[in-house]
């Protein structure tokens, strides 16, 4: 059973820095990918970051540069760092596990990123 636990959102002024972290269980990393997507009030669930096991890490043009994620394979657990963050960051994150073979997505419960300007 596949379960996804995001926690380190939060309230941050412009210009700071926030790091997510997705506990996961019941996945394997290799051959299917992890991720991170956001929603901000009122708009569709978007891409930030997604990565597969030892390929590259695509990330969405507005967070290039500043967003970094990273896995913990022992841990079982995916990254997100943010930093120089913009109060267009602001939403919800949700950790993001996809199986290609049978084009399954699963998702955390979200966590509230909020920027203040």
């Amino acid at each position: 059973q596949v379960r996804l636990v995001e926690s380190g959102g939060g309230l941050v002024q412009a210009g700071g820095s926030l790091r997510l972290s997705c506990a996961a269980s019941g996945i394997i990393f290799s051959g299917n990918d992890m991720g991170w997507y956001r929603q901000a009030p009122g708009k569709q669930r978007e891409l930030v970051a997604r990565i597969r096991f030892s390929g590259p890490t695509n990330y969405a043009d507005s967070v290039k540069g500043r967003f970094t994620l990273s896995t913990d394979i022992a841990k079982n657990t995916v990254y997100l760092q943010m930093t120089s963050l913009k109060p267009e960051d602001t939403g919800v994150y949700y950790c993001n596990y996809h199986i290609p073979w049978g084009d399954v997505d699963y998702w955390g419960q979200g966590t509230q990123v909020t920027v203040s300007s």
